[in-house]
């Protein structure tokens, strides 16, 4: 089945694409110093202590061992029926740095797609966005979205939208599906920064946001 390609919003993809630009940046300083720390013990005792201080720090690094998890709360002024349209469209306003990074946005086997290349093209993911949606009770929308990178769990958001005072509030929960290593730590932090920029170019308030990682 031939893909579709889907224009991304443009407030939000501008500030994805600085937080790419940064974050190769942080990418590339992380190796520095792995790569530092092992010539330093290689001049400062020999091959094979350097050898066995590179494997340590690679294992430390890529341990799988921390997890991503917290909420949001948001609101804004645009319509309820306009917000649900958003959340379950193929750009989903909080997913805003994982779209706004990747090389384009397609809709593939009638699920949206975001294919992103990385380390100058020699490796790639296909990120994928599963929605669902539940009508509760009290007139709200609940909105879930997983997020697959090559078919395997990554990350659950669950967005519950409901219209509150005259403006559509959104309470956002997510989780990561797949354990990180600290190497990752830096791009936690810097996306931290980012994600909350993206989602208010898209006309959000970001009210509140616990957001955290660990064991």
């Amino acid at each position: 089945m031939p893909s579709t390609k889907i224009e991304r919003p443009e407030d939000g993809l501008r500030v994805a694409k600085r937080y790419l630009r940064r974050e190769r940046l942080l990418s590339g300083l992380v190796i520095v110093v792995v790569v530092s720390l092992f010539l330093l013990t290689y001049v400062t005792m020999s091959l094979l202590p350097a050898i066995v201080v590179a494997a340590v720090l690679i294992i430390i690094a890529r341990a799988p061992i921390l997890q991503s998890k917290g909420t949001v709360r948001l609101q804004t002024d645009t319509e309820f029926e306009t917000v649900v349209d958003a959340f379950i469209g193929p750009t989903p306003p909080v997913l805003a740095l994982q779209w706004g990074v990747a090389d384009e946005v397609i809709i593939k086997d009638e699920t949206p797609t975001y294919p992103t290349s990385y380390l100058l093209g020699l490796r790639s993911a296909e990120p994928s966005v599963h929605t669902r949606t539940v009508t509760t009770p009290n007139e709200a929308q609940q909105v879930e979205l997983e997020i697959l990178v090559n078919d395997k769990p990554w990350a659950t958001y669950t967005a519950r939208i409901r219209n509150a005072d005259e403006q559509t509030t959104i309470d956002v929960e997510h989780t990561s599906n797949r354990r990180f290593g600290l190497r990752r730590v830096p791009q936690q932090l810097l996306a931290k920064r980012y994600r909350d920029a993206a989602i208010m170019a898209q006309g959000f308030t970001v009210v509140e946001r616990d957001a955290h990682f660990g064991l």
